[in-house]
């Protein structure tokens, strides 16, 4: 049943690569932070920093590589996933193999039909068989027959076996609901990535802005020094503040490769295929929806809810099944055929007609364990459909509060960056008329980074809360094309 752990295992497989990224200099939210989506980080394994989790949603069965560059939009990536993404693959699998089980389950309950055919000649020696009787020749044969049947078995009744077939008729049900679970995990995923991906590619634009910036100043701090105008701590402080920002240029560089073989893996590309994002600016205004509606809405379309339901249902068949270990059965067995000396003379009909009523009388405590056995597998699947229950509702009012904040992070970020580009601005005139020296414009130059961090920052957090909330009212297809309508 995948749930709140896949949830978990999917954003640690993907997220937890990002770790080992170098920090950069900036302040404010890094490219790598997750909103959180109704899971509780205490939960999450012991990952040293660096390492990868695997789990079949990190990774995928690559398709074929295509010649030039492949232009990608969030729904392009998405649809792609859904077809390669392992996860989602081996999930299908697991439908496959219920549909096995079932099929073993009501071979129980089905008739059996057989054949057989059998001809014989023989010759027997009396002696070696330590029989001898005066007058009768002690070598018998040679003689030989023939039999052909058809054999038929029919269960009449057996409460145990009907039980157990509902019960796999359930983990059916189950696995698709599963399978349907697993497509909006896949969502999930390359939403995911896919948003690291355009933030990293964002941060890169805004590193090279920051280098140009740190460029003028450094020249401008170098002429005033040659001119004799302003002293050598300023041209010094300047080549400083131009060196960081190139560092942290190369690292966004770094960072971006790697967000963009991350997304490439979830989604099935070819190794070293050539590929562009095309959604660059994803920033479309929400239309609320009330808690109440939400929650409503989630308990009716959360696969992993229906498909803790479905459990539950074939733990209750599996306990009457145990419980029928008590019950008679009742079953019919027969065979009709010819017999006879040879197969085109002395051929004649035969016939085995048998009805068996099996009652359980004492069986060493089997079926006392089975009994206890599927008691303690019902309340487990009872208690994970009212674990999953609280956790539908943590996740949607999560979901909700994270996308209320982010919008109004994207507001504040859009207005501060304005801000700081006119203090940066101030700042640089001062230090040219010689009011200021340049402490005061590289401090300018980093609010200006940070203001343009944070709004990376927030609008990633924004678009992934608008993820997490169709992921969370189990909407997740029909939800990101609404939310993402256009480039």
């Amino acid at each position: 049943m995948i749930c709140r752990w896949a949830t978990l295992s999917v954003i640690l497989a993907i997220a937890l690569p990002m770790a080992a990224i170098p920090a950069r200099a900036q302040s404010g939210s890094s490219a790598t932070s997750l909103p959180t989506y109704g899971t509780n980080t205490n939960t999450a394994g012991p990952f040293p920093p660096g390492t990868q989790s695997q789990t079949p949603f990190s990774g995928s069965v690559p398709g074929k590589l295509v010649p030039g560059v492949l232009q990608i939009s969030l729904q392009d990536a998405i649809d792609r996933g859904l077809k390669q993404n392992l996860g989602l693959l081996l999930s299908n699998e697991d439908i496959r193999s219920a549909r096995g089980e079932r099929w073993t389950q009501l071979t129980k309950l089905l008739p059996n039909v057989t054949t057989q055919s059998s001809a014989v000649a023989s010759q027997f020696d009396l002696a070696t068989l330590g029989i001898s009787i005066p007058g009768f020749p002690n070598v018998v044969g040679p003689f030989s027959y023939f039999d052909s049947r058809a054999y038929v078995t029919q269960t009449l009744f057996d409460w145990k076996a009907i039980n157990n077939a509902r019960s796999a008729t359930q983990s059916v049900e189950s696995r698709k609901y599963t399978y349907k679970d697993a497509r909006d995990l896949v969502i999930l995923a390359v939403g995911f990535t896919y948003l690291q991906a355009v933030a990293g590619e964002s941060r890169i634009e805004t590193a090279d802005a920051q280098v140009k910036t740190a460029e003028a100043l450094h020249n401008q701090a170098s002429d005033q020094f040659k001119a004799g105008t302003s002293p050598a701590i300023d041209a010094l402080r300047a080549r400083v503040e131009l060196q960081t920002r190139l560092q942290q240029l190369i690292a966004a560089r770094n960072d971006f490769a790697i967000q963009r073989l991350t997304l490439a893996r979830v989604i099935g590309l070819a190794p070293g295929q050539q590929f562009e994002l095309t959604d660059k600016s994803l920033y479309q205004p929400f239309e609320g929806i009330t808690v109440d509606e939400a929650l409503k809405r989630a308990y009716g379309s959360r696969s992993d809810y229906q498909a803790a339901l479905a459990e539950q249902r074939a733990a209750e068949f599996s306990h009457r099944a145990a419980v029928a270990g008590y019950f008679p059965t009742l079953s019919f067995d027969g065979d009709y055929g010819a017999a006879g000396k040879h197969p085109e003379t002395n051929a004649h009909g035969v016939f085995d007609v048998r009805g068996t009523l099996t009652i359980p009388i004492f069986q060493g405590g089997i079926v006392k364990g089975d009994i206890l056995k599927a008691d303690a597998q019902l309340a487990q699947s009872r208690e994970r459909v009212e674990n999953l229950r609280g956790q539908i509702d943590a996740d949607v009012r999560t979901a909700l509060f994270n996308l209320e904040s982010s919008a109004q992070q994207v507001a504040v970020a859009q207005s501060n960056i304005g801000l700081a580009e006119e203090t940066l601005t101030q700042s640089r005139d001062r230090f040219v008329a010689g009011v200021t020296d340049t402490v005061e414009v590289v401090q300018a130059q980093e609010l200006v980074a940070t203001a343009h961090e944070n709004y990376i920052s927030s609008l990633y957090s924004y678009n992934y809360a608008k993820i997490s909330l169709a992921r969370a009212l189990g909407l997740a297809e029909v939800g990101v094309k609404e939310y993402f309508k256009g480039k």
